[in-house]
């Protein structure tokens, strides 16, 4: 037994991580304005152009500001966790490998997996919203999808092709069952596979791309609050914080922990700036510039949005998946009409159809960022042997994890397609918030354990900054694990089934393949790999012999 354990408890040496990110085959283009924009890019999407609306009309009401500051202090506490990880181990891997080096192997693969929830399934997620509003933009050029059968001919979320197959509905008791709505979610699908192509052409190209994405929405939402501020109406404010309902999470401060426990997920975006590490010019100053900068920009806007969102339209009336256009729709800008012949009314409001663009742009940049993230985590995985090693294949000219790109790619888009992702959505700021407590934890292990490591950059207060960091993730997975006890105890099992029968399918790939293919365990350096395929992944890690 005392075996077995020792076994899962292997760590890698963190002079062996700085050792494989100093020979990365990876190709290094990304300066720091380019993570910076990777970490808005991920972080402004589905949290401001849907969550926020469904949060203040269900949990928290004006006071949505409040768990805006409350999700971003822990991230921020967070964040400069990963920041001194960073600086000191630049790896693709980020936390998976954070974990590798700190708690050992069974812990980086808890990790690595965690951050599938928030990488895939978050792709996923956001594919969904992504595909309502191209729906809405589309029929505002003429092209209309027909209606689901029974459902509301107005309900972009009940069409055909941009509905997943199976849908997930609750009754007045809280009870969920699963129903087939008879077709798919094509366009999800779609968007997941232009995502994927971009990211197997090179990681420089998807930057550029990402880095105009990011411009374009961030000067709608700068159009938005700018042009708003003039329609607040103060008394949509009050009562700033609602009066709690009695059910948990409902208003109330309650209401405001609940809400910051979700929007959480809006926030999660900046770690894949770590992801990046290995492809960073100077990851040891660049990628905590990425990081924080990241979170300081992106909250200071969530602020401002919401503030003016709830200043317009009375919260109670903000339950759309379209908030931002709900709040353009209430201002009634009707200097801002032009002619338009694909809508019934002859008329398009130009502010409206700039709003519905910096969607799409804005959750495109989203999903680009997410799939990038969890490519490179299944890279460096696979690097270890813990998964199949068709996931850590460079292709020769565009210097891509191409196949393992695609195959996720896959993957993602068939989850979009057919499963009910709003169910998820709990889970996956659930796991990110594990994860982030135990990138917090690591900080801890490293500063007792090896206080004379250089790090380039360390975090302020140190082990107790780490620890703050810890109880303030642990409490917002908590809001998150909450709902699914609550569901649980009416009869509605589902939410906490998914959420074990998740754990166990971790646990057999890694008892099954990781476990027994583990090159750690075998004691295979990676860095040093003879089993290269190709002339360009030798010169990479400074390799003469290549395999014939």
């Amino acid at each position: 037994m005392a075996n077995i354990f020792n076994r899962l408890g292997l760590k890698k040496s963190i002079l062996k991580i700085q050792t494989e990110a100093a020979k990365s085959p990876l190709k290094r283009t990304l300066g720091p304005i380019n993570l910076m924009s990777l970490g808005v890019g991920a972080i402004i999407g589905a949290g401001i152009f849907v969550l926020t609306g469904q949060v203040a009309s269900a949990n928290a009401g004006p006071a949505i500001m409040i768990s805006f500051v409350v999700a971003g202090i822990a991230c921020a506490l967070a964040g400069l966790c990963y920041a001194e990880l960073s600086s000191t181990m630049p790896v693709s891997g980020s936390a998976y490998t954070y974990a590798y080096g700190t708690l050992g192997e069974y812990a980086a693969w808890i990790m690595g997996w965690l951050l599938v929830l928030e990488y895939g399934i978050a792709a996923s997620t956001v594919a969904v919203g992504w595909s309502g509003y191209v729906v809405s933009l589309l029929g505002d050029f003429g092209v209309h999808f027909p209606a689901i059968a029974g459902a509301p001919g107005g309900d972009h979320a009940a069409v055909m092709w941009a509905t997943p197959l199976v849908q997930a509905t609750s009754d007045a008791a809280g009870h969920t069952t699963m129903s087939m709505t008879g077709t798919f979610n094509l366009v999800a699908a779609i968007g997941i596979a232009l995502v994927t192509a971009l990211l197997v052409l090179g990681v420089s190209e998807s930057a550029n791309v990402n880095n105009a994405i990011v411009i374009l929405k961030i000067i709608v939402l700068i159009t938005f609050i700018a042009v708003g501020i003039s329609y607040i109406n103060p008394a949509n404010w009050h009562p700033f914080i609602p009066k709690a309902t009695g059910n948990p999470g409902e208003f109330g401060v309650g209401g405001i922990f609940r809400g910051a426990a979700i929007i959480f997920f809006a926030y999660v975006g900046f770690e894949a700036v770590s992801t990046a590490a290995a492809e960073a010019k100077n990851p040891k100053r660049d990628v905590p510039i990425g990081i924080l900068g990241a979170l300081i920009i992106c909250t200071i806007i969530y602020m401002a949005v919401a503030a003016v969102m709830t200043g317009v339209v009375p919260y109670l009336q903000l339950a759309s998946p379209a908030p931002i256009a709900v709040a353009i729709d209430r201002m009634a800008l009707t200097w801002a009409n032009f002619p338009w012949p694909y809508v019934e009314s002859g008329q398009m409001n130009a502010i409206s159809l700039l709003i519905k663009v910096g969607a799409v742009a804005g959750l495109s940049s989203v999903m680009l960022v997410l799939c990038f993230g969890q490519t490179r985590i299944f890279y460096t995985m696979a690097r270890d042997g813990l998964l199949p090693a068709v996931f850590s294949k460079i292709h020769r000219k565009f210097r891509t994890p191409w196949l393992g790109t695609i195959l996720l790619g896959i993957m993602i888009a068939v989850a979009a397609s057919f499963l009910p992702i709003s169910l998820l959505g709990d889970l996956v700021s659930l796991g990110t918030a594990v994860a982030f407590s135990i990138v917090c934890l690591s900080v801890i292990y490293l500063r007792v354990k090896h206080p004379e490591m250089e790090r380039p950059f360390k975090v302020p207060g140190g082990i107790v900054t780490a620890v703050l960091g810890i109880l303030a993730c642990l409490f917002l997975a908590y809001q998150n694990f909450s709902p699914m006890i609550d569901h649980y105890k009416r009869g509605n099992t589902l939410p906490l089934t998914i959420l074990i029968c998740y754990a166990l399918v971790g646990l057999l790939i890694y008892a099954g393949y990781g476990f027994w293919h583990s090159k750690l365990a075998k004691g295979i350096d990676i860095s040093e790999d003879d089993e290269l395929e190709t002339v360009a992944e030798a010169l990479a890690h400074g390799v003469d012999d290549v395999k014939k």
